[in-house]
């Protein structure tokens, strides 16, 4: 991503990599369900159920171009019970258990900042990327951790550099940076916070719109995970569980293929599609895995900002490489999981 100074003004003090900020605010609604409602997400849904029901037995899924969701499978037992499920079985020949394997292999040897790796069910290998400034020894030593996973790894040089980026809808601003809000949640008592990235939130304690004290940070996890929580203090603010005009009322997985949108203060609105899950990033701060890969593009500013389909949170932006002119990769923490820790739902 380029240098934020045409597009943030000030640097995000305290951070190495450029972060991305956004938001957005609307009026309240009742509390909304955890699991996707919204009939268009339905083979995502779908996709979740198999992954968690099948585990390793299966190894991976995705939403074919005919909108269908595809299980990858290597024996006829797993394959009847796709099939009965009500997804289309694709007989492949790594399993899940091997690809784990993998993954964790890639996990214990693999922190080279720079480089990203994650399941592709597609091609039914683990792909490993590394961005421009992985070179000399360092991507020679990359790819020899690769070679040793024989043809269940692949190798993948991506244009850019892997950082991390804050985005969502409007701008927020802490310590000098700017980012983007995610989205509003509230906990059972009702009481209002918003999401956004954990290297967002890590900066400081009290945000604002530029303007106007929004509120202070009550949770931050960045590296290992990459999500924040900041209860609102400012009782004037309307708060909304929209992002931009589009109504957010439950939170889900996308399945690998969905298409997906994403919108952050630099950026705007911009689309692309889910290119695998479960994703691990050696940002120069640190590692974050389980992260949410998609060809949508990102641009500092954006860090932090919402990752949705229809009416369905998916993630908060955390980093990529690349930008919108020439397009990119752009990794998202899954939302979900910051719901759970923090004991909140999207509205």
């Amino acid at each position: 991503m380029r240098n934020p100074g045409s597009k943030l003004g000030r640097p995000i003090v305290g951070l190495a990599a450029v972060l991305l900020v956004g938001s957005a605010f609307a009026s309240p609604a009742s509390a909304a369900p955890s699991v996707a409602s919204d009939p268009s997400f339905a083979p995502s849904a779908l996709a979740t159920k198999l992954d968690s029901q099948f585990g390793t037995a299966a190894a991976g899924s995705y939403v074919d171009s005919a909108g269908k969701l595809v299980v990858n499978v290597t024996d006829a037992a797993t394959a009847k019970s796709v099939t009965a499920s009500g997804a289309t079985p694709r007989y492949v020949t790594h399993s899940g258990a091997a690809l784990a394997a993998a993954d964790s292999t890639l996990k214990a040897t693999l922190k080279t900042p720079g480089t990203s790796f994650g399941l592709d069910p597609v091609s039914n290998k683990i792909v490993v990327t590394a961005d421009e400034t992985v070179t000399g020894a360092k991507l020679s030593a990359v790819k020899a951790i690769v070679a040793k996973l024989g043809d269940k790894a692949t190798f993948e040089s991506v244009s850019g550099t892997l950082r991390t980026t804050i985005s969502g809808g409007d701008a927020i601003y802490a310590g000098g940076g700017r980012c983007s809000l995610g989205f509003n949640v509230r906990n059972s008592a009702g009481t209002n916070y918003f999401l956004t990235a954990g290297h967002c939130t890590n900066i400081a304690s009290t945000w604002t719109n530029g303007s106007t004290t929004l509120g202070t940070r009550s949770g931050t996890s960045f590296p290992g995970n990459d999500y924040g929580i900041v209860r609102y203090t400012n009782t004037t603010i309307t708060k909304s569980g929209a992002v931009g005009s589009q109504d957010i009322t439950s939170a889900g997985t996308p399945a690998v293929g969905a298409t997906v949108y994403r919108r952050g203060s630099t950026t705007g609105l911009r689309s692309g599609r889910v290119t695998a899950l479960n994703s691990t990033v050696n940002y120069a701060e640190g590692s974050v895995s389980g992260l949410i890969r998609t060809s949508v593009c990102a641009e500092p500013g954006d860090s932090g900002g919402s990752l949705y389909a229809g009416t369905t949170a998916l993630g908060l932006t955390s980093g990529g490489s690349g930008n919108c002119s020439s397009g990119g990769t752009t990794y998202f923490q899954p939302v979900t999981e910051a719901l759970n820790v923090y004991g909140v739902s999207v509205f």
